[in-house]
């Protein structure tokens, strides 16, 4: 992975090479320009290095000298925070509570969906893939609006989105023609460095086919 440098660095990620979340904290990662060692955790010894990390045995896991955090909204808050530049939060109250709801309603309703495509029985995932692609279409014209979602700039809320866009092929998710601002949203974050060098190799298979329109 492009954001893997040198092994002397001290911040560690331990991240899955499919995991949404590890996903999101990646492209921050890699939006800040931060020197960091992102290990694959889907391995059975790493798995157990991770457990003695944390306690839940999730991913993403972030070791930071002493400081180890294990929730991907609490990690990309503190990367946004330690490494300001560029910011992914608003500066104002208002405004990074908004954010900071967006993304609750992500995991709420998108990430739980995706949980059932990547983990449930084969009928509650046709389910939940439907049930996704009715909220993208939904959402179209908000994703219309600005050039990225809800803001001129790319922000956490990007990060989050991007990921399962991303998988959309993969999930055998077609959109109707009303929704092309949201693959026009996607193109224009694709193409973004940090998230092409955010990209684990499996990951970047994913991203072979292109989403279609039905």
């Amino acid at each position: 992975m492009a954001i893997v440098t040198n092994k002397r660095s001290v911040m560690m990620l331990y991240s899955g090479a499919l995991d949404v979340f590890s996903h999101r904290v990646r492209i921050v990662l890699a939006e800040k320009g931060v020197s960091v060692d992102v290990i694959n955790a889907d391995f059975p010894d790493k798995l157990e290095d991770l457990h003695e990390l944390n306690p839940y045995g999730t991913m993403p896991t972030l070791v930071d000298r002493d400081l180890v955090l294990y929730d991907a909204n609490i990690i990309m808050e503190y990367l946004d925070e330690r490494f300001p530049h560029p910011p992914l939060m608003p500066v104002y109250p208002v405004a990074r509570a908004k954010t900071r709801l967006m993304i609750y309603r992500i995991d709420r309703e998108w990430a739980v969906l995706v949980n059932k495509i990547n983990k449930g029985k084969p009928a509650d995932a046709q389910q939940a893939c439907k049930e996704l692609r009715n909220y993208l279409i939904k959402l179209a014209p908000v994703f219309n609006g600005s050039s990225f979602f809800l803001n001129e700039e790319f922000s956490l809320i990007d990060c989050c989105i991007a990921p399962i866009l991303w998988r959309l092929p993969a999930w055998d998710i077609t959109l109707p023609s009303e929704a092309k601002s949201v693959m026009r949203y996607a193109e224009r974050v694709f193409a973004r460095d940090s998230f092409q060098a955010s990209l684990t190799e499996a990951e970047q298979e994913l991203g072979k086919t292109q989403v279609e329109f039905a």
